[in-house]
């Protein structure tokens, strides 16, 4: 598979990434708001840093990484918060995250097996 990069050096899967962050982000302070839970705001605001921090090129793969658990957390805690009066909304949020999570993953796999080929010595 070959790392098609757009005119602005984005793959489409890191473009799908960066959707996925912004949906999670924007539902998180929207339900922050509207429910007032600070940790949900906060959450969300979360998101938003780390798009921040991804447009300026901030290492990329350490994003990568640190938004696998930082998005896995709150699955579960969700869950446990709502107890059994789950909407909508959540319930595609948590599609969006479970889908972030597969991306993140394979990003970093992605980024880590690039790093290593480059980093071999050829003969």
């Amino acid at each position: 598979m070959s790392d098609q990069r757009e005119a602005n050096g984005l793959s489409p899967l890191q473009w799908t990434a960066v959707a996925l962050v912004a949906t999670t982000g924007i539902l998180h302070v929207y339900a922050g708001f509207i429910e007032g839970r600070i940790p949900v705001l906060l959450a969300g605001v979360g998101y938003g840093g780390a798009l921040v921090l991804f447009a300026l090129d901030y290492r990329r793969r350490l994003l990568y990484l640190v938004g696998i658990p930082y998005t896995l957390v709150q699955i579960p805690l969700w869950y446990v918060a709502n107890a059994g009066e789950f909407t909508v909304v959540g319930y595609a949020d948590k599609a969006t995250q479970v889908l972030l999570v597969l991306t993140l993953v394979y990003l970093y796999w992605r980024e880590r097996s690039l790093a290593a080929a480059s980093s071999t010595p050829t003969a």
